[in-house]
């Protein structure tokens, strides 16, 4: 990782620099128990709304016949927000000053806007307030998840981080996968999934910052707000900083091939599977058949990967298994066919979950604003989620269902293989 100036400031006393931190054996403990619960509470969120509760949403208020079209103008709405709103956070974050530091305040703020703006979606009764209420859902969180993102090269050496990137991601695919569980139970109360996601990411986040209280910024020295500076960020320059590129591009392309399926799945098991409104039914039994293959994987992949020093291979395999996957269904349109898709794609996006965060960590531009490009990268994670509906209700009207699975196998090989052009990363 390159620095733009030696030693960052916080408090009154600087953080290590890099080689400082990497020089430390020991493992922030609390940290790395606390960071799985709090990413979970906020993948809850994009694992249970986005592609069950919103899409039953708008299928019991607006018909079968416009769910795919204004399930599609609602994500759209919805990932722009998004896009937009995690580098303004990490932004702010970077030059917060507070006793608090410069993450707890926006990841407390954000839950807390989260939580009223799930209550504003549960009492949206036209397009247009559903739309708002979505926007400020994706806004708020993303101003929590920006900052927290950035806990990792704050505060955690680089030699535990594969171990701390699987602990990390094996709190974001419990949470994507347990909401979509958590979704389908609620399918017949849906401002009551609302109220317990938003109160569950309150008390869990603040608990966070609670107990792994960061040190004061209040004497901070940042650097000053420049907005044709910022404006620059939402560019990742692949000749300037060619390794942060590639490492979003794969992370980008490996998470939209993923959940332009997964994350379609209800739609898929109704009108293409054929089960119609049994779908619902059999959601968590999907959900629990990918939880284990990631398990598997994710477990093993990230202490693998500290231990051989290398990211990049885990990568590549995860695309490859992916990919196959996703075929699954296009030969074999069953329950069974969609049950082995996810167990095996589960496997697969587990070895890419469990180094992936690493990876990203260890090629970031500039050790002053972490928050701020993990915001710009964390778009490739949020993106891909909030907006497969879209893409994926695009695909689904021009040419059918059948052509997702091999689109998104495609994209997900792509995503594998944009990786292999890193260079400070084996």
């Amino acid at each position: 990782m390159t620095s733009s100036s030696g030693n960052t400031t916080v408090g009154t006393s600087p953080l290590p620099h890099q080689s400082e931190l990497d020089s430390v054996t020991r493992a922030p403990r609390r940290l790395m128990a606390t960071i799985a619960p709090a990413n979970l509470s906020i993948s809850l969120i994009w694992g249970a709304v986005p592609s069950i509760l919103l899409a039953l949403q708008v299928q019991q208020s607006f018909g079968d016949d416009a769910k795919v079209a204004i399930l599609a103008l609602v994500s759209t709405f919805g990932a722009f927000a998004a896009m937009i709103a995690q580098p303004i956070a990490g932004a702010l974050s970077d030059r917060t000053r507070s006793r608090f530091g410069k993450r707890a305040p926006w990841i407390v703020l954000g839950a807390l806007c989260g939580g009223l703006s799930l209550v504003g979606m549960a009492f949206a009764s036209n397009i247009v307030f559903l739309i708002i209420a979505w926007v400020m859902v994706q806004i708020s969180y993303n101003f929590a998840q920006g900052p927290l993102s950035a806990i990792m090269p704050d505060r955690v050496p680089r030699t535990f981080r594969g171990t701390f990137a699987a602990i990390l991601g094996l709190g974001g695919m419990f949470g994507s996968l347990g909401g979509q569980i958590l979704a389908s139970s609620f399918s017949k109360n849906i401002p009551a999934a609302y109220l317990l996601l938003g109160g569950f990411a309150v008390i869990v986040l603040t608990l966070f910052v609670v107990l792994n209280p960061d040190r004061s910024s209040k004497d901070a020295v940042v650097e000053p707000f420049v907005m044709r500076s910022f404006a620059h960020t939402f560019w990742v320059s692949p000749v300037k900083h060619p390794d942060f590129f590639w490492a979003f591009t794969s992370r980008l392309l490996t998470y939209t091939g993923y959940f332009v399926v997964v994350g379609y799945k209800l739609y898929i098991l109704q009108d293409y599977i054929g089960l119609g409104k049994d779908a619902i039914a059999l959601i968590p039994i999907v959900g629990l058949v990918s939880l284990a293959g990631l398990l598997l994987s994710t477990i093993a992949a990230g202490k693998l990967s500290d231990h051989l020093g290398r990211r990049k291979v885990f990568v590549l395999v995860s695309g490859i298994v992916v990919a196959i996957a996703l075929f699954i269904p296009l030969v074999l349109p069953t329950l069974t066919g969609m049950l082995l898709l996810a167990g095996l794609a589960g496997f697969g996006f587990g070895c890419f979950q469990a180094v992936d965060a690493a990876l990203i960590s260890e090629v970031l531009p500039s050790d002053r604003s972490y928050a701020k490009d993990l915001g710009v990268v964390n778009m490739a994670v949020t993106l891909p989620q909030i907006l497969a509906p879209a893409f994926a209700g695009l695909i689904v009207l021009t040419f059918g269902y059948a052509l997702l699975f091999p689109i998104g196998a495609l994209i997900g090989v792509l995503g594998a293989l944009a990786v292999i052009p890193v260079k400070s990363v084996k």
